[in-house]
C-alpha cells in the first residue's frame, strides 16, 4: 500500500531504490506517527470535518497500534512503503471509510515533520540526562581524587602540575558547554509542523494550535513553507549538539587510553573491562574506550553529512531530504551507547597515587618554583633566564609543596560553582 496509489505500480527496482532502509528506520518512528495521528483525529473532530464518534474509534484504534508498537509485534511489511501506509492500512482494515478520513488535511510530508521532531525532542532529554549522569559521576571522581597530582602536558610534553580532580572536573564543566548546544537543538525541535501538509497549507479549517498544545510543543512553526523548511533543519541541530557531546567523550577517551598505557601508568581498570589478545597474554586493551573515540570521531561528522544533502536544495519538499533519517537515528543510538558505556565503565577507574614521585616529573614544577623568586622580588624575566639557566646546567631544584589557590585550579576546583552551571543550564 502507498498513500500515493493511484492504480498503477512502480517498478520494484524504482521502488526498491527510492523506498531504500525507510521501513527499518520507521519502526524507531512509528510510535510518534501514532501520537501524532492521535492528536491530528481529535482535532479533525473539534472542528467537524469528522464526527466525534469517529474521531474517538480512531484514537482508540490508533491506540491499539501503539500498544502493538510498544510489545515489538508492528512490523512494516515490503508490501507498504513506510509507517504511515500501515497504519493506515490498519485503520481502514479496522475501522473501513473511517479510517479512510485519518489523512484529511494532512500530507506526508508534515507526518514525517511532527514524528521525527517529537522523536528528537524525546531523544534530546535522553541524551540530556545520560549527560547529567556522567557530569555527575565526573564531580564525584573529581571530589574523590582532588589532591592526586599528576602530570599537566602541552604538545604531549610534560607542562605543569595537573590533578585527577582538575582532570575530572574539566570534563564535567566541557559537558555544560555540551548541553547549551543540547537545548538549542530542542529550541529548534520544540516547534509544532503539524497542519502545514505538503508545506503550502491547506483549504480545510484545521485549528492548528489544538496539535500544538496536545503535543505538547511550546510554540507553533506559523509559516507552513518554514515549516517544511525545517526538514532536515531541526535533525541538524540535534547533530551538532551530539557533536558537542561526542567531541568531549572523545577526547575524555583519547585521554583514558594514554593513561593506560605502560608509558604513562597513570590509570587502570578492572579485568572484565578490558580486552586480552590471542597471542599476547598479558594484553589489557581499552577496546571500550577506543571504540568509544572512534564513534565519537563519527559522530562529529554528522552535521556535515546533513549540510552536505541539504546544501543546494531550494524551498519546498525534495526525495534527497529522506536521506536524512538514515543519518540521524542510528546517531542518535551511537550517541546514547557511548555516553552509557562511558558512566558504566569510567565509575570503576582505579588512579595511581605518588605519579610525581618520579624524577622525570621534576622539570613539572619549574614554573612555580620560578613564581616563588617572582614573589621574592625577583622580575619575572629575569626569574625565568635564572630558572632556564639552572635547567640547562643541571642545577634545578624543583619546589614540590605547591600550593594553587585561584579559582579553577587545581587547589581550588570550584566543584559546587561547576554543579551550579549544570543545573542553570537544566533549568
Amino acid at each position: 500500500m502507498k498513500l500515493w496509489d493511484k492504480g498503477f505500480s512502480t517498478e520494484k527496482k524504482i521502488d526498491h531504490f527510492t523506498v531504500g532502509n525507510d521501513r527499518q528506520l520507521d519502526l524507531v518512528l512509528a510510535k510518534y506517527d501514532v501520537i501524532a495521528s492521535k492528536a491530528h483525529a481529535q482535532m479533525l473532530g473539534k472542528v467537524g470535518l469528522i464526527d466525534e464518534a469517529e474521531a474517538k474509534s480512531l484514537v482508540k484504534e490508533l491506540g491499539v497500534i501503539g500498544k502493538s508498537i510498544e510489545k515489538g509485534t508492528f512490523t512494516i511489511e515490503d508490501d507498504f512503503e513506510d509507517m504511515h501506509s500501515k497504519i493506515e492500512y490498519l485503520l481502514i482494515e479496522k475501522l473501513g471509510d473511517v479510517g479512510k478520513k485519518i489523512h484529511t488535511a494532512r500530507s506526508r510530508n508534515d507526518q514525517v515533520l511532527v514524528a521525527t521532531q517529537l522523536y528528537l525532542k524525546d531523544e534530546l532529554i535522553e541524551i540530556k540526562n545520560q549527560v547529567k549522569t556522567l557530569f555527575d559521576l565526573l564531580l564525584k571522581l573529581a571530589d574523590k581524587h582532588q589532591k592526586v597530582l599528576l602530570p599537566g602536558y602541552t604538545h604531549l610534553q610534560i607542562a605543569m602540575p595537573s590533578s585527577f580532580g582538575l582532570w575530572f572536573s574539566a570534563y564535567a564543566e566541557s559537558l555544560v558547554d555540551d548541553l547549551y548546544f543540547i537545548q538549542a537543538a530542542y529550541k529548534v525541535t520544540d516547534q509544532n509542523p503539524l497542519g502545514s501538509a505538503a508545506g503550502y497549507g491547506s483549504s480545510f479549517p484545521i485549528d492548528r494550535r489544538f496539535t500544538t498544545e496536545t503535543l505538547d510543543f511550546e510554540t507553533l512553526k506559523y509559516n507552513v513553507v518554514a515549516a517544511q523548511m525545517g526538514r532536515g533543519k531541526a535533525e541538524r541541530a540535534a547533530a551538532f549538539g551530539i557533536a558537542s557531546v561526542a567531541s568531549t567523550l572523545g577526547k575524555l577517551a583519547m585521554d583514558i587510553c594514554l593513561y593506560m598505557s605502560q608509558n604513562f601508568d597513570f590509570i587502570s581498570f578492572p579485568n572484565e573491562l578490558t580486552t586480552g589478545s590471542s597471542i599476547m597474554p598479558h594484553k589489557k586493551n581499552p577496546d571500550v574506550f577506543e571504540l568509544i573515540r572512534g564513534k565519537c570521531n563519527k559522530l562529529q561528522s554528522i552535521p556535515n553529512q546533513l549540510s552536505m544533502i541539504m546544501t543546494n536544495l531550494p524551498s519546498g519538499y525534495h526525495r534527497d531530504l529522506q536521506l536524512v533519517k538514515e543519518v540521524i537515528v542510528p546517531s542518535i543510538q551511537d550517541m546514547k551507547a557511548c555516553l552509557e558505556m562511558m558512566s558504566f565503565s569510567l565509575k570503576e577507574i582505579q588512579v595511581k597515587p605518588n605519579i610525581l614521585d618520579d624524577p622525570k616529573y621534576d622539570y613539572l614544577f619549574s614554573v612555580d618554583t620560578l613564581n616563588e623568586m617572582v614573589k621574592n622580588g625577583v622580575p619575572f624575566r629575569d626569574s625565568y633566564k635564572s630558572m632556564g639557566k639552572a635547567i640547562e646546567n643541571g642545577n634545578f631544584k624543583p619546589k614540590k609543596d605547591i600550593e594553587h589557590t585561584h579559582e579553577g585550579s587545581l587547589g581550588n576546583l570550584c566543584l559546587e560553582e561547576i554543579e551550579a552551571k549544570m543545573k542553570k543550564v537544566l533549568g
